[in-house]
């Protein structure tokens, strides 16, 4: 008999039209690497392509398929190899090792995605799905967006370390060159505001999985709360190639004055003096589509939280706070260069992305918010004030890795549209620099 369901059959419908849309977006991915490519790990914070299609099937698998009564895993061997970290459920393979696992190899990889998928697809035709394990998959579709974007800027440092510097698809359009807006400086809301989004799932009905599911986020963006803004502005546009090159022409990577203690010693022993990717002579940088020039206009990507902090300092200002930057974005579309702009590589801002947002009688002109680069906070990544973690093992998704990493928004590139809202809080170490992170300035106002 199946389970009795408190969401309506058109949200199933919709959850169902998602989950097969996202996972194969997964494989249209991966579709230009070769076997071999996919089991490259290049470095202890990145994995595999294959891994990564594999750990995200694992999920469902675990999470969904599990929780139903009787069910028998494709691979239960499997588990170990890719599970992440979730350590209620199990042990796990070590994350730096994952690129010695040749097997099971890519084709039996991919032949366990099809079979899980087949396995959930005949579960929503049986309605077999409550409205608790409908809210998991939606969880899934979001995670699987995650590993998407990961899965890119893993290959991409992969390919980046092969001394042929060959492209992931050589068929990537080269983004167009455009003057970049001047700089200006946007006065931000002064007083207390409210941020963050309410807990999620809102209510018992599934209904709010309509519209792309843009009700959902993660535990970590919730409880809505308030908090004090002080007068500030903001950058009406992220920093550029051009702006950044300046900074290090003045010196900026052989000022020790700008960088923090933690920082100007990761400078010196890994010898930094240009964003990641550039090349020695600072005129091309390597991209998802091969070494090409570097476009001065573009939003500077590929820089640490060390950098970005280090930046802001010399430009006589600094990073902002999430809470500026979210309230700032909080009435803007979600519109910009994403994945599905195929360019797979931050953007000059040709003015077609502008988000306009009164405030009072008059207009704010804030530029690329969404899209082009992760743009990195001054704001640890801490838990808000009344946060609590999703029930189960679900709840070792963010929680635990709230402890020395930073806070960017606003999403990149090479994240899916939809995954996107102001109140997403994505977060990595201070060192970090092979996603597609940059930055906006902010200064306090008397």
């Amino acid at each position: 008999m199946p389970v009795a369901l408190t969401a309506s059959a058109a949200a199933a419908s919709e959850l169902a039209e998602q989950y097969a849309a996202t996972r194969v977006r997964s494989l249209e991915l991966v579709a230009p690497l070769s076997a071999e490519d996919a089991m490259v790990q290049s470095m202890p914070d990145a994995s595999p392509a294959k891994w990564h299609l594999a750990h995200t099937t694992w999920f469902f698998e675990q999470f969904v398929l599990g929780a139903l009564a009787g069910y028998t895993p494709v691979h239960a061997d499997w588990h170990f190899l890719f599970n992440s970290y979730y350590n209620s459920v199990g042990p796990m393979h070590a994350r730096t090792q994952r690129g010695v696992l040749s097997r099971p190899p890519l084709d039996e990889v991919l032949a366990y995605r099809l079979e899980v998928d087949a396995r959930v697809a005949r579960h929503f035709t049986r309605g077999d799905f409550d409205s608790q394990l409908q809210q998991c998959i939606a969880l899934g579709l979001q995670h699987e967006q995650q590993h998407q974007e990961l899965l890119l800027t893993d290959i991409k440092h992969a390919l980046w370390c092969n001394p042929l510097k060959l492209a992931y698809r050589d068929d990537l359009a080269l983004p167009l060159a455009a003057n970049a807006a001047p700089l200006r400086w946007i006065d931000g809301c002064e007083g207390i505001v409210e941020i963050g989004a309410s807990p999620w799932p809102h209510a018992p009905s599934m209904d709010h999985f309509a519209s792309r599911q843009t009700s959902f986020a993660f535990d970590s963006e919730s409880p809505r709360h308030r908090v004090l803004l002080r007068p500030h502005a903001l950058a009406n546009r992220p920093v550029t190639n051009a702006e950044y090159r300046s900074f290090i022409d003045d010196d900026g990577y052989r000022t020790a004055q700008l960088w923090l203690s933690a920082a100007w010693t990761r400078v010196q022993s890994e010898a930094w003096h240009a964003p990641a990717y550039w090349d020695d002579d600072l005129s091309h940088e390597f991209t998802l589509g091969g070494m090409r020039p570097i476009i001065p206009d573009a939003p500077v990507a590929h820089v640490s939280y060390f950098e970005a902090d280090a930046f802001a300092r010399w430009a006589g200002a600094r990073l902002p706070i999430e809470a500026e930057w979210e309230h700032a974005a909080s009435t803007l579309p979600v519109r910009g260069n994403f994945v599905e702009a195929d360019l797979l590589h931050p953007a000059a801002d040709t003015g077609t992305d502008t988000g306009l947002r009164p405030t009072g009688a008059r207009q704010t002109d804030l530029r690329q918010m969404f899209g082009d680069v992760w743009e990195w906070t001054a704001s640890a990544y801490a838990p808000y004030p009344g946060f609590r973690t999703l029930p189960g093992a679900l709840g070792e998704y963010n929680g635990k890795f709230m402890c020395g990493q930073q806070v960017l928004r606003g999403g990149s590139c090479a994240s899916p549209a939809a995954h996107l809202r102001a109140t997403y809080r994505n977060f990595f170490y201070p060192p970090d620099r092979w996603q597609f992170s940059g930055l906006r300035l902010a200064k306090d106002r008397p």
